[in-house]
């Protein structure tokens, strides 16, 4: 049985959402926190992958601060050459080292390794709004194991033209072998609760994004996407659009195909 996505949810803030219920599938959803207490930033750690962003990294950890008003872990799992591992330390971000291997290695690494029941992920380049931090944590307070941030719903007009493409057509290609409509696949901006991440076996690298989006939902999760704005990114991009492009499409097809055949 596929999962529950509700597409484009809204919740009014952190305070205001209900507790959730189980859900369908294989997979059942916990109650808020241990004992029905709702959870908050206190629960939540924020993990990226970075590498080479200096630029950056400073205005993204000072804006989870802000928001959060400190209460929220950061973990960085960095393998840059620049100053950016010693500006994540200075703001307080838990540092782990690890020698370059791609997208898929570093976040995953950077999603298991805290202990706090909400992982929230993002990328450290100043694309994504870390002032929505609150209406994430409401939606999973609302009962979503997984909440999935929708670049493409504002229309996204910071991203190339070219990756606003491909970015619509891995949603499309996703949402048909699916059954299900998803409308963006390969966001950088997600919060799940930690049994999520913890009972799925992650497989892919450049195309890990997708992979964490496919695989709960089609294992029967509660996952919303939510819009958000999208912001022109600070420093270089280090992914090639062609390259990339086809790895990540390989692993929907992959990954889609897989779970298809886990339901016989």
């Amino acid at each position: 049985m596929s999962g529950s996505l509700t597409a484009n949810g809204s919740a009014d803030g952190v305070d205001e959402a209900e507790d959730g219920a189980a859900t369908d599938g294989d997979a059942t959803t916990a109650a808020s926190g241990a004992d029905g207490e709702r959870y908050t930033f206190d629960d939540v750690s924020v993990v990226m992958g970075t590498y080479n962003e200096e630029e950056a990294i400073g205005t993204v950890l000072a804006d989870v601060e802000d928001v959060t008003d400190g209460r929220a872990e950061v973990v960085c799992v960095d393998g840059s050459s620049d100053r950016t591992p010693e500006i994540a330390r200075e703001h307080g971000a838990r540092v782990i080292e690890q020698e370059p291997q791609g997208y898929g290695v570093a976040v995953r690494e950077a999603i298991l390794a805290p202990d706090r029941p909400i992982v929230v992920t993002t990328d450290c380049d100043d694309t994504y709004p870390m002032e929505q931090l609150p209406e994430f944590l409401a939606e999973i307070n609302d009962g979503a194991d997984v909440v999935s941030g929708d670049r493409l719903y504002h229309g996204a007009k910071a991203m190339p033209a070219f990756n606003r493409l491909g970015n619509h057509a891995f949603a499309a290609v996703a949402s048909l072998l699916m059954g299900e409509r998803v409308h963006d696949t390969t966001t950088g901006m997600r919060a799940y609760r930690r049994e999520v991440v913890e009972e799925i076996g992650w497989t892919e690298n450049t195309g890990l994004s997708a992979e964490l989006l496919i695989r709960p939902l089609m294992r029967g999760y509660d996952v919303r996407e939510r819009p958000i704005a999208y912001a022109e990114r600070l420093g270089d991009t280090k992914l090639d659009p062609i390259g990339g492009g086809v790895a990540i499409a390989k692993s929907i097809v992959t990954v889609c195909l897989e779970e298809q055949l886990r339901r016989f």
